[in-house]
């Protein structure tokens, strides 16, 4: 587990992620991570738009279903 310690810069607060926990979430400076509130009213950090995820799981949804369509299609 880390401590993270909360600094402010301008009008916003900053957390610093220790260099081994960004090379887990395998993210570097510049890039996005996303922050979501737990079942149990935690919060998980990570590198993946869960909104993006949910998206996908709708289009391979509806490509299963128009499987042969989209063969044909594809002609």
């Amino acid at each position: 587990m880390h401590a993270l310690k909360v600094h402010k810069v301008g009008n916003s607060l900053n957390l610093r992620l220790p260099r081994d926990a960004a090379g887990a979430l395998r993210v570097s400076e510049g890039d996005v991570v996303y922050l979501t509130e737990t079942a149990n009213g935690g919060f998980r950090i990570t590198p993946f738009d869960p909104e993006f995820e949910r998206q996908m799981k709708v289009a391979e949804e509806g490509m299963k279903q128009y499987r042969n369509a989209l063969r044909e299609l594809a002609k």
